[in-house]
């Protein structure tokens, strides 16, 4: 892998440079984000304005919609974008179902469902986790009985974040328990409109509502609507999987929240009356983070690069890696602000409230994002259940 910039490189920096300029409104910027979420209306005014570009997609083929981009140009537009303040879009239909549906989808699944989710008119969210569940994926219990030409879906989903906003969930289900667990999944894409889905909010400890538990109850979803082959849903999660944990480690957002907090730094002071920034302790956390975010940066480069094929686990230590790092600098982030850590923001960053929110702007969504950020090494497949996937995978252990 060559990291030196090569031709053309410079030129397509300073044309996505000059695009956000031009597309990334003011309000986009400022809209308060927990983690890397904002509200559905600002975000899809910024996918639409990706969408009209043709930058929506860049690690989707050219032939449903992908830029073509190098890996490297895919990596300067991700580094550019964060850290001009763009928010990151929705990963659940970009990242996940959608390569699912260009690679393993019939033509018609095709046909029906990219479009939606390349001009961001349709949201989809991820039916995995159940209450008996989580890493243990395979022990999922949500049920699929064939009915002529439906399956009847009774079961529950939890942690299913935006599902109260999304109009799909891909979703995982079992329609063979009496083989071993990982030969009886299907993966089925279900329309959240359907008859029998309840969503009932479930406020996490960021006081915020983002995740969900979905009931289902009789609900009829059609054979059309299932991916590939009966039984094979184990298959096409791993693949899918693969997608998430690639982009989970976050390194562009990673690159701007240090930015904005080497900016608090300069700006709050400790008890000597000095600015955090001459702490010693302090900038000594800081540039350990800044080095291990340099390294992981290059880790990236290295994984993208490789095929899909041969990325399966290496992506996980992306996962591990990101994920660990990323609540490392969301701790030094609280740290920071100290003592505004304590009011609740909940109202003002959902914008429920007329009242001023507590202290500077930079700290509103500081304790939220640190609060939220504790899942991380959870969500996607727990870190230690990646540290098993490597273990066996790249060690042979």
């Amino acid at each position: 892998m060559d990291l030196k910039p090569q031709a053309g490189e410079e030129e397509f920096r300073a044309e996505v440079r000059a695009f956000l300029k031009d597309k990334l409104s003011e309000d986009i910027k400022r809209a308060p984000r927990v983690g890397n979420a904002v509200d559905r209306t600002v975000l899809t005014k910024w996918h639409k304005a990706l969408y009209e570009q043709g930058w929506v997609a860049p690690s989707w083929p050219k032939e449903y919609g992908g830029t073509g981009w190098s890996t490297t140009q895919k990596q300067i537009f991700a580094e550019e974008a964060a850290l001009a303040g763009a928010p990151v879009l929705m990963p659940f239909g970009l990242d996940m179902v959608g390569p699912v549906i260009f690679s393993l989808g019939s033509d018609a699944q095709k046909k029906r469902h990219l479009p939606g989710i390349l001009n961001g008119d349709v949201w989809w969210c991820q039916g995995y986790s159940e209450p008996g569940a989580g890493s243990d994926l395979a022990s999922l219990k949500t049920k699929a009985v064939r009915d002529g030409d439906d399956y009847v879906v009774n079961g529950q989903k939890i942690w299913t974040s935006f599902a109260h906003v999304s109009d799909w969930m891909f979703c995982l289900v079992r329609t063979d328990d009496k083989s071993k667990p990982q030969d009886g999944i299907t993966f089925l894409l279900i329309d959240m409109k359907t008859p029998g889905i309840t969503v009932r909010p479930l406020v996490s400890i960021d006081e915020l509502h983002h995740l969900n538990e979905v009931f289902f109850n009789d609900v009829r979803v059609p054979v059309t609507n299932r991916i590939g082959e009966e039984g094979k849903g184990w298959t096409y999660a791993k693949f899918l999987l693969t997608h998430e944990r690639t982009t989970i480690a976050g390194v562009p957002e990673m690159k701007f929240n240090m930015g904005i907090l080497r900016g608090i730094a300069q700006l709050e002071r400790d008890g000597t009356g000095q600015t955090l920034w001459h702490d010693t302790d302090f900038r000594e956390k800081f540039a350990a983070i800044e080095v291990e975010l340099n390294a992981l940066e290059i880790t990236n480069f290295r994984v993208l690069a490789e095929s899909h094929e041969s990325t399966g686990a290496r992506s996980s230590i992306l996962k591990v890696l990101g994920t660990e790092l990323q609540q490392r600098l969301h701790t030094l982030a609280v740290e920071a602000i100290a003592y505004y850590t304590q009011p609740s923001q909940r109202e003002g960053i959902e914008r429920n409230s007329n009242t001023a929110l507590v202290g500077p702007d930079y700290v509103n969504t500081i304790f939220v994002s640190y609060a939220l950020g504790r899942a991380a090494s959870i969500y996607g497949g727990s870190n230690e259940i990646q540290r098993n996937v490597l273990a066996k995978a790249e060690l042979g252990l």
